[in-house]
């Protein structure tokens, strides 16, 4: 979904003009930014968690050329989806059935 699609579905939803979803959309946007930049977590509930991660100094390699490159320590943003969000999206968890019991082979019938 685009921004232009977003707003125009706040428009819809919330029956307000579109100037108004514009400035509702930046500044929800902007609040979450901000808090992201600060190293805050952001939770809405029933949809999910950003946080900031901290994402370590490797050495990567360069397609084109094949040789090697230093990539720098960098901030990060991680999401993870409410358990409403992921069950409305996949369905109610299963319980994982337990395997049936192995059985060795038959025993012979003893004789009388």
């Amino acid at each position: 979904m685009s921004k232009a699609e977003f707003v125009a579905k706040l428009v819809e939803g919330g029956k307000i003009t579109k100037k108004q979803a514009e400035g509702v959309f930046s500044a929800f946007v902007g609040m979450i930014s901000t808090s992201l930049k600060n190293g805050e977590r952001v939770a809405l509930p029933g949809f999910g968690v950003f946080t900031v991660v901290d994402r370590k100094a490797k050495t990567g390699r360069n397609p084109r050329t094949g040789a090697e490159i230093k990539i720098p320590a960098r901030k990060g943003v991680k999401f993870s989806a409410s358990s409403v969000l992921s069950t409305g999206l996949n369905g109610p968890k299963k319980a994982p059935q337990k395997a049936a019991a192995k059985k060795g082979p038959a025993k012979p019938a003893k004789k009388k």
